[in-house]
């Protein structure tokens, strides 16, 4: 694999005597910025009052924030989460009665499912996106399935403002990847604690999404859509959702193929695997992101690539599930259509889940250096998937610090013990193969800035 996802370098402006003058709300100088492919110095970033990047590059102005002894990159993006899952950490990790599963790890999701409160989750989610944001997250795309509250008097689908309402308190970009949940199965009803994840019918569903368009006006949230699975949704379902969010320009995800189960039932049902359907039947684009894909069949995951079609790994979630690992080698030629998530925020760690995508080829290939670019850097790959690709994969402008983009930054303490040694040009390597959340110094979310260490 030797192809680099498409970034963008920032872009050398000048803001002296330019009509931006005016709307400049801070000027920031790091020791080293990413530029796309390499740290820099003398670099500087304007944003806007706006939230949104002026101009980067030398400039004429001196800066408003000066970050001493720092880096600054592009904030990480996260493109799957289920929030509510924070609250099994540590939990379905006894197997007295013999080796686990995912469907038994599933089991000990159900049991949190029929017990959350709408306090509770609330709480959680806020933990999660404050996690996120200490681990230099600074986007989140929440799966978000559990619409209902334990309250009977509650109204339907109460739990989705209860997710706006916590990425609001932990000042997080959010994309609602709202889902649609409708079968225990292929052809099966939904089971008791699958009864929180009904989207009723196609119609109810998407009328619901209506109003969620009316409700979200924060420019830090932004709404997609989701098919839960095959498993959940049916093929003429999936088909309607992936269409309606197609001519609303909103990002589509759905889990495909995290399962061998899940492709034995399809193959059963629809006498096809799963990609291979969406493939067929599907207008597969930039906005479509297929989750997992543990068990692709490497034709279908090269032509739901070439088509455009985005690929989203979460490898913590699929290790400490048990699912296996995702053949990427198809990919090799549309590094851009990668991207990384927390999933199930067993951990929550974006520079361990770069670690481990290139760890885990290596596992499953017996070679080192899957995810090289042109010049042989792992590391600066791996950085593109977890910024460009999951801003690419949830249709938001961040991921690249360039004119236009919102200012979301992360920033890395140059002084944090486990980067000794650093220089400029191994940095980017002792960052996503040495460090950990504990070099993670600050965050910004459209220039308002958050202290972590």
């Amino acid at each position: 694999m030797s192809k680099q996802a498409p970034g963008s370098r920032v872009i050398p402006a000048t803001l002296e005597g330019s009509r931006y003058h005016q709307a400049v709300q801070q000027v920031l100088e790091a020791d080293l910025t990413w530029t796309g492919d390499r740290f820099e110095p003398g670099m500087r970033i304007a944003v806007g009052d706006d939230g949104r990047i002026l101009a980067a590059g030398a400039l004429g102005v001196k800066p408003t924030l000066r970050l001493e002894r720092q880096a600054i990159l592009p904030g990480f993006v996260n493109a799957h989460s289920h929030a509510f899952q924070r609250g099994l950490r540590g939990k379905g990790e006894l197997f007295s009665s013999g080796s686990g599963s995912f469907w038994s790890w599933r089991e000990a999701m159900y049991g949190l499912v029929e017990t959350l409160g709408d306090d509770a989750l609330h709480a959680l989610t806020v933990q999660a996106f404050r996690e996120m944001r200490s681990a230099g997250i600074t986007t989140v795309g929440e799966f978000h399935y559990l619409h209902h509250s334990l309250d009977p008097g509650a109204p339907p689908f109460r739990l989705d403002e209860v997710i706006l309402a916590a990425a609001a308190e932990a000042d997080i970009r959010l994309v609602l990847l709202n889902t649609f949940y409708r079968t225990g199965g292929i052809g099966r009803p939904l089971a008791s604690a699958q009864a929180r994840f009904n989207g009723r019918s196609l119609d109810h569903f998407l009328a619901r999404m209506e109003q969620l368009t009316m409700a979200v006006t924060s420019p830090a949230q932004t709404l997609g859509l989701a098919a839960h699975s095959i498993r959940a949704v049916s093929l003429d379902e999936i088909t309607v959702l992936h269409q309606w969010a197609l001519e609303r320009k909103l990002a589509f995800h759905m889990h495909v193929e995290e399962q061998q189960q899940e492709i034995d039932d399809c193959l059963a049902a629809y006498g096809e695997r799963p990609l291979r359907l969406l493939n067929d039947r599907l207008e597969i684009g930039i906005g479509t992101t297929a989750v997992h894909c543990t068990h692709s069949d490497p034709v279908d995951l090269a032509r739901f690539a070439s088509a455009g079609g985005n690929v989203c790994i979460t490898p913590l979630t699929e290790a400490n599930l048990g699912d296996g690992l995702s053949n990427v080698e198809p990919l090799s030629g549309f590094r851009g259509a990668l991207s990384l998530g927390t999933d199930s925020n067993a951990r929550i760690s974006m520079i361990e889940e770069m670690r481990w995508l290139e760890y885990g080829q290596r596992l499953r290939g017996q070679f080192r250096g899957a995810f090289r670019n042109e010049e042989g850097s792992v590391a600066a790959t791996l950085l593109s998937i977890a910024t460009a690709g999951g801003a690419r994969s949830l249709g938001v402008e961040v991921g690249t610090i360039a004119v236009g983009q919102w200012a979301d930054f992360v920033t890395i303490d140059l002084n944090a013990p486990v980067l000794a040694g650093w220089n400029p040009s191994s940095l980017v390597e002792a960052i996503v193969f040495g460090a950990d959340n504990e070099v993670v110094r600050s965050t910004a979310v459209a220039g308002r800035w958050r202290e972590h260490r």
